[in-house]
């Protein structure tokens, strides 16, 4: 059994993360499985995976079993082309990844890779790399990856700041957006469907959540809109979009007959949800980033009749 207590380097950390940089070779799949039976604890309890460690919370790591222990799995050389292809910055404090559509920010849930393992693997000279803040796998578009503990602790602190980290994101959603809604307001919660799927619903019993949109282009069918969350919610613009009643193109998840037979018209393969542009500051520093619409969500947009 051991105990460790999170230092300057830990700290900010997810709890997954913080395990696999202290037991590199342990199976993911033993890793979450040990988290859900609450033989990982921080501070003596129970913790979920994304549970972000503070400076000097103690961890208690159980022996996991050395005879369990797999080769690290590298992403296909793919992956690592088309992350190469995005880098959008490179500077002594950051890393700015335009991130592809179908590629998980991390491993986990059956995934034996993600970005962060995958720029792990592609930048050895960084051993501190890791994740800001995320985005959903189907989502594409800019994130951040901090090279220092220090920057990752004063990014977090943005975040926590409802004015901290600007974030736009460009989403096609199904029929006319009125104009006259520039803002959805409902809280979200997370929860289960019978199948065991995890979903994301408006309820009263949520966490409050505001997005702002603005319109972009209206078409016959479908409305380009930029959609700003305040709040940092899990599928917080797709569930606000579907509560307005305009569903993100190519979403299945919170798809309506109207979303799913315009996805099918326009051939959409994919969620057409991008995060285009981000503005913060950082030690003084401002930062302006943006990332155009890939290829694929071009062509989607000029399949729309006007």
């Amino acid at each position: 059994m051991q105990l460790l207590t999170v230092d300057e380097r830990g700290e900010g950390q997810r709890v997954d993360n913080y395990v696999l940089r202290h037991l590199p070779d342990i199976p993911k799949t033993r890793l979450y499985r040990a988290m859900r039976k609450g033989e990982i604890r921080v501070n003596k309890g129970r913790v979920k995976p994304d549970r972000r460690l503070s400076l000097g919370d103690i961890v208690r790591l159980p022996p996991l079993g050395a005879h369990e222990k797999t080769p690290a799995a590298v992403a296909p050389a793919g992956w690592q082309e088309r992350l190469a292809r995005g880098v959008i910055l490179d500077d002594e404090r950051l890393l700015v990844i335009a991130k592809p559509s179908g590629l998980a920010v991390h491993g986990g849930s059956g995934l034996n890779f993600g970005m962060i393992e995958t720029l792990r693997d592609m930048y050895p000279q960084e051993r501190n790399l890791e994740l800001v803040h995320r985005l959903d796998r189907e989502t594409s578009g800019l994130i951040l990856i901090a090279k220092r503990p220090a920057v990752l602790r004063e990014l977090h602190g943005l975040l926590r700041r409802r004015d901290g980290v600007d974030k736009r994101y460009l989403a096609l959603v199904a029929g006319r957006w009125p104009k006259a809604v520039s803002q959805v307001e409902a809280p979200l919660e997370k929860t289960e469907r019978s199948s065991g799927e995890r979903v994301v619903r408006v309820s009263k019993g949520g966490k409050d959540s505001l997005t702002h949109f603005r319109l972009q282009q209206s078409f016959a069918h479908a409305t380009l809109l930029e959609a700003r969350p305040v709040t940092g919610r899990t599928h917080q613009i797709r569930v606000h979009a579907q509560h307005a009643g305009h569903p993100i193109v190519g979403d299945d998840k919170y798809a309506s007959d109207a979303s799913t037979a315009l996805t099918r018209r326009l051939g959409a393969k994919r969620l057409f949800l991008h995060a285009h542009r981000l503005r913060f500051k950082l030690d003084g520093e401002a930062y302006d980033l943006e990332a155009p619409l890939d290829e694929e969500l071009k062509q989607i947009l000029e399949r729309i009749p006007n």
